[in-house]
């Protein structure tokens, strides 16, 4: 019997999240498994991984193939770096203690590099709402000078217009008086 260890999905239409699971190679994908060793979470930014790296260690070491998906899952959360480290106590080339340390050391940069990227992450959306909001400052400035000019022309306009048509007014006023005194001579 084959034994992998894989990705079981589950969740509704594109919102998926998996099962990290051992399950023999026949079994179909999100049928019967062995044994459940972590879940992962591929929406959220960083991904959600949760492994029993002990459980998958075990596992490794019983022979478990992990599928490409998997095993970019396990070297992610030390799993492969742990069975290393085993195999060289085992071989006697690093005592138990030494491999503990190197594992608690490894494990120790890996979340200072995971802490760095989800700071880096909220810091470049946090700067992208920000310059997406003096964007829009400036546009609504630029709207706003706009119509300002707008309403400026238009009460020029309306200022030169009723100033011409004061003049026409009193013109045409004048003219009928014109005639009237103009036609009596005659």
């Amino acid at each position: 019997m084959s034994v992998k260890i894989r990705l079981q999905r589950h969740g509704r239409s594109k919102s998926p999240f998996y099962h990290v699971v051992v399950a023999d190679s026949r079994a179909p994908r999100d049928g019967k498994f062995i044994e459940k060793i972590g879940s992962y979470l591929p929406q959220t930014q960083p991904a959600t991984i949760e492994l029993d790296v002990d459980k998958a260690v075990k596992w490794l070491q019983n022979g478990a193939q992990p599928t490409d998906t998997c095993r970019a899952i396990l070297s992610y959360k030390g799993a492969l770096m742990k069975l290393h480290l085993a195999k060289g106590v085992t071989k006697g080339a690093l005592t138990q203690e030494q491999a503990d340390a190197k594992f608690a050391a490894w494990i120790e940069e890996k979340n200072n590099k995971v802490e760095q990227h989800k700071s880096r992450v909220s810091l470049s959306a946090s700067e992208k709402l920000a310059a997406k909001l003096a964007d829009e400052a400036k546009a609504n400035a630029a709207r706003a000078e706009k119509i300002a000019a707008k309403l400026a022309a238009a009460a020029a306009e309306a200022a030169v217009a009723e100033a011409s048509g004061s003049e026409t007014e009193a013109g045409a006023e004048e003219a009928p008086a014109a005639e009237a005194t103009e036609t009596p001579a005659e």
